[in-house]
């Protein structure tokens, strides 16, 4: 049986649209369908419609309502528990993933030569300001963190249950699950799709969340600020090098009668910003090193209902 988990945020004017969606896929998987909406803190009345409606739909489904918006990864996490599959795949409310996407990863998993299949985005049918602002922030993320990126990036997958238990057990908070799913190795394809145009609402993907998101993962999968201060380190301590050689020839040659204070305040204003961003810097690591003592759950359920089918 395929799990199909949902994280559900803002999508109320999608869900009579998704669930038709879903009956026409469990129609078409031989293997049997369980959905796992996880309602992630929704303003909107998303887990209203999804109680009322999914007891007539014949689905054999898990709703699942959060205490709070913890984020889509954390909504992510909180299914994969509640899933009780053989395998497991990820799916958007908004629909701008095709739902037989994922029929195309279940069928490649099924073969059984791979652990995990990513469904790789070639082609955007957004407005073109975000598809500019996708392209550079996924440029910088197989720059920054992940090489093995790809260029369109990733954001749904199906697994089966060995992968599945190695990403659970990846307790990690403020961290990226995509960059998780590529750092756990294992064998892995990709399946090529077109990203469909978004026809209720308004993404929630904000350049503040692209923001956090891109920083989350640099801190967590990579060392680069720390290369990034050493080397300017190493160039301000060159630079401070030569000036003060400028300046003894200066003084020994007699070009300078008074020792000014200018060169004195450049190298305390230069200096000093280099401590206050190596501060930041190591700050930022030893907070998510306290982070991650604390051991808090990523997500907590206020309530859990199961659908069976009919």
């Amino acid at each position: 049986m395929l799990s199909l988990i949902i994280p559900v945020y803002r999508n109320e004017g999608s869900i009579p649209e998704l669930l038709a969606a879903l009956q026409g896929l469990r129609q078409s998987l031989a293997g049997g369908l369980e959905v796992v909406f996880v309602v992630d803190g929704s303003p909107d009345r998303c887990h209203e419609l999804l109680q009322a409606q999914l007891p007539h739909t014949g689905l054999d489904a898990t709703l699942v309502l959060l205490t709070r918006n913890f984020g889509a990864f954390a909504a992510v996490r909180m299914g994969l528990v509640h899933a009780r599959g053989d395998c497991f795949a990820v799916m958007a409310a908004d629909l701008q993933e095709p739902p037989e996407l994922v029929l195309q990863m279940q069928a490649v998993l099924a073969r059984g030569e791979v652990d995990v299949v990513v469904a790789e985005r070639t082609l955007r049918h957004d407005p073109p300001w975000q598809r500019w602002q996708a392209q550079l922030f996924w440029a910088l993320y197989r720059r920054y963190v992940v090489p093995e990126m790809p260029p369109g990036g990733v954001d749904i997958f199906a697994c089966n249950r060995a992968f599945r238990d190695a990403l659970l057990g990846l307790a990690e908070s403020r961290s990226s699950l995509i960059a998780q799913i590529f750092w756990l190795g294992f064998r892995r394809a990709s399946v090529p799709y077109v990203r469909q145009a978004r026809r209720h609402g308004e993404s929630g993907w904000t350049w503040r969340k692209k923001i956090a998101y891109l920083s989350d993962s640099v801190f967590a999968f990579t060392d680069l600020p720390v290369r990034l201060l050493t080397r300017a380190g190493m160039l301000g301590v060159a630079v401070a090098t030569v000036l003060a050689l400028a300046v003894l020839v200066a003084r020994l040659l007699g070009q300078i009668g008074v020792p000014g204070y200018a060169m004195t305040l450049i190298a305390i204003l230069f200096f000093g910003a280099l401590n206050l961003l190596s501060l930041g810097i190591v700050g930022t690591y030893a907070w998510r090193a306290y982070e991650n003592t604390k051991q808090r759950p990523q997500a907590i359920a206020l309530r859990v209902q199961r659908f069976e089918s009919r």
